[in-house]
């Protein structure tokens, strides 16, 4: 229990969040902060690069031992050592390789948190060009008073502006809320 009150004093929950924090506060230990990030990073793009991988994280039929001698494997060629490689074979021993994608967003939630990066979310209509990109990261900036890591969403519904997600923060700003209040707006003067 004590690790699961430290893993959400962390503001990640779960076993994911559990992994995660205990990875973090080993990384932190051995100055191994940055290396940890780059390895599970490098996994995370493994994953995303590899049906057969990701199939292979998260499908039950696979035997304890068959994903951790695969994954072993995989970490062998892919050079990921380390507390990021023990990590993931600690995962894939105890059958929680299906939970390793949360895993990785969680360290790496707590690595920003760590340097003072709020995390933002932005959808727009449709892919901003980089000095928008960079307008709305300076808003942000601002906004926050620190640091930001944007995550950009597109979604053509929106039609056009944008709607903003900053921690418990929400800015909708975006054509289609607007012409859905000006029709409510109408609907309510008959």
């Amino acid at each position: 229990m004590a690790d699961k009150g430290k893993a959400e004093a962390h503001g990640v929950s779960g076993v994911a969040g559990r992994y995660a924090s205990a990875l973090f506060e080993l990384a932190r230990e051995e100055n191994a902060i940055d290396q940890v990030a780059r390895d599970l990073d490098s996994f995370d793009r493994m994953l995303a690069e590899s049906p057969d991988l990701l199939r292979l994280v998260k499908s039950p039929i696979f035997t304890a031992e068959e994903q951790s001698r695969a994954v072993g494997t995989i970490l062998d060629r892919a050079g990921i050592r380390g507390l990021a490689g023990n990590l993931i074979r600690l995962a894939a021993s105890k059958r929680r390789l299906f939970v390793l994608p949360d895993m990785i967003r969680a360290y790496r939630a707590l690595v920003a948190k760590s340097r003072g990066i709020v995390p933002a979310s932005v959808t727009v209509a449709e892919e901003p060009s980089p000095r928008i990109l960079n307008e709305i990261k300076t808003a942000l900036r601002e906004m926050a008073g620190s640091e930001v890591d944007v995550d950009v969403k597109v979604d053509p519904a929106l039609i056009g502006g944008l709607v903003v997600k900053i921690g418990s923060r929400m800015v909708d700003a975006s054509l289609r809320t607007k012409l859905n209040s000006m029709r409510i707006a109408m609907k309510e003067a008959r």
